[in-house]
């Protein structure tokens, strides 16, 4: 009886023992990545053209990094809170 020396395969176990995975929470869509994409492409195209586009990509990148940290905070503490 050369099965009964072996454990089971993974693939064979049985599925009642497994574990119901927990309901994950996935933050709600944001356009500040996309906001960030651009401000990184105004600051280097302003590198070869003009500093003005490349203050204006600074300003929207640091925006942008703002406001999606500051989403992912705020759903954060609404988790917490429970609401």
């Amino acid at each position: 009886m050369a099965s009964d020396q072996h454990p089971e395969l993974p693939g064979t176990q049985d599925t009642q023992e497994w574990a119901e995975p927990l309901p994950e929470k996935v933050p709600e869509a944001t356009f500040a990545p996309a906001f960030l994409a651009l401000g990184i492409t105004f600051l280097l195209f302003g590198i070869v053209s003009s500093y003005v586009f490349s203050a204006a990509g600074l300003m929207l990148m640091v925006w942008s990094i703002g406001k999606w940290v500051g989403e992912l905070l705020r759903g954060d503490e609404s988790e917490r809170s429970g609401s």
